[in-house]
């Protein structure tokens, strides 16, 4: 079995640094950010969810229209071509 040393000693060693100390100041603004942000996102789902539940009730109206129509259309292409071959 081939080992991967040697692929190991092409890669170039990465010096890595000490992560810093974050300031409670940016600490406060990134969790108050998340949280109206979250906050943000229910009122806005609650605002725009009756209104998609609507536009859901009028494209299935649509859509027995337009099945309706379309089996109408059908049996009368089928009568025509019924009459056409007698």
């Amino acid at each position: 079995m081939i080992t991967s040393a040697p692929a190991r000693k092409l890669l170039p060693r990465i010096a890595m640094v000490p992560p810093v100390a974050v300031s409670p100041l940016i600490k406060t603004a990134r969790w108050s950010a998340l949280l109206l942000g979250v906050f943000y996102g229910k009122q806005r789902f609650e605002y725009l969810k009756p209104i998609a539940e609507q536009e859901r009730m009028v494209e299935e109206a649509e859509k027995k229209i337009r099945e309706e129509q379309e089996r109408i259309y059908k049996q009368l292409s089928e009568a025509n071509s019924d009459s056409i071959l007698q």
